[in-house]
């Protein structure tokens, strides 16, 4: 039987000079092109390209809302795009968390946020982890508390609060910027300190509080300084203790509650984070943009007069913005655990709210 032969000539090419000139062009051409579409291929788009997204967790006229509309037109100078504060108040601040949480992590949605982010996963189911579901950015600053009447009430100190309080169980009430809130936590704090039973009325920010109080419908709150500064100063509202452990520069006549209650101490603070995949380069750059407007003439300035601590940069290098939610988290939960015992009020876990910054190594 006959094999057939498989094996082929190879047939010739026959290239014409016009043939190969315009090969030989398109191959240049190639070589010339390619690393140009290299460049643009592997570049990043130039960010900001468009507006940016501000989220603050609260109504407007809290201290997160006031600090973030002072941070957005001065990123829009260094940047030359707008940064749009959008307040979306709700749940002690988990509407607003999970807005961001969910979004594209391109930077143009982030938020600011207070102490009350930290305990926002003891009080209620959320559907991200609240420490390691998202990206720290930038820890800008830590303040305190401060306690507010009406001038015309009859209290005019911690003492006269907590005497009127327990002579009259349950008719004193406080306001908060939400159930979960740090000033909410506060309030409890300050119950389980004392022995008194205060009534808690929850708003949507710190900016609703205000007005609830100035108006006579709530007797009290545990507010950020920020929005109750302007109200004290106009006489509209009667501040009759600080949450720090000792006086604040700005109101060196109103004492610290732990001058009446040993042990008592609340550090509020404010940050800003964005969703878990935001690429480092984006946080990098925010980090330091907002570190230079903080240590601005016109910021320090302001944050002086409000007694503020800027940290503004430090807690990126160590970490310790998500450390702070751990430290928050650990002591919403104790509180609350507390909160569930015996009517006798236990011995209150002896520590600040607020993050204590460990050694320098």
């Amino acid at each position: 039987m006959l094999s057939k032969d498989t094996t082929r000539t190879p047939r010739p090419i026959h290239l014409s000079f016009r043939r190969v000139i315009g090969l030989t062009s398109i191959a240049v051409l190639l070589v010339v092109l390619c690393p140009v579409f290299s460049i643009h291929a592997n570049a990043p788009d130039k960010y900001p390209s468009r507006p940016i997204r501000l989220v603050t967790p609260f109504a407007p006229g809290g201290g997160s809302d006031i600090l973030a509309r002072l941070i957005a037109p001065r990123i829009h100078e260094a940047w030359g795009q707008s940064v749009i504060v959008d307040n979306r108040g709700g749940g002690g601040g988990t509407l607003g968390a999970g807005i961001v949480v969910n979004a594209p992590p391109d930077g143009y949605t982030l938020i600011l946020v207070s102490g009350s982010y930290g305990s926002n996963a003891a009080l209620h189911r959320l559907p991200y982890d609240s420490v390691t579901g998202i990206k720290p950015i930038i820890l800008i600053g830590e303040t305190g508390l401060i306690v507010t009447m009406h001038p015309a009430s009859p209290v005019k100190s911690i003492k006269d609060y907590i005497d009127s309080a327990r002579t009259n169980p349950g008719k004193f009430n406080f306001g908060s910027s939400g159930t979960g809130s740090l000033g909410h936590m506060a309030g409890e704090l300050f119950m389980l300190d004392t022995g008194v039973k205060l009534t808690h009325v929850p708003y949507k920010g710190t900016g609703p509080v205000m007005g609830a109080l100035l108006a006579g419908e709530v007797h009290t709150s545990f507010s950020s300084m920020v929005p109750a500064i302007p109200h004290i100063r106009s006489g509209k509202l009667r501040p009759i203790g600080v949450t720090p452990g000792k006086r604040w520069r700005v109101f060196p006549a109103v004492p610290s509650i732990s001058e009446t209650v040993p042990g008592f101490e609340v550090v509020h603070w404010y940050g800003i984070w964005g969703p878990k995949a935001l690429p480092q380069n984006i946080v990098t750059r925010w980090n330091s943009e907002v570190a230079r407007i903080i240590k601005t003439e016109a910021m320090q300035k302001g944050l002086c007069l409000q007694n503020w601590s800027g940290m503004a940069g430090r807690c990126i290098v160590a970490g310790c913005f998500r450390r702070l939610f751990w430290l928050e988290l650990e002591f919403a939960t104790h509180t609350l655990r507390e909160l569930m015992r015996q009517p006798e009020p236990p011995e209150p876990k002896r520590r600040p709210i607020g993050f204590v910054y460990p050694a320098e190594k």
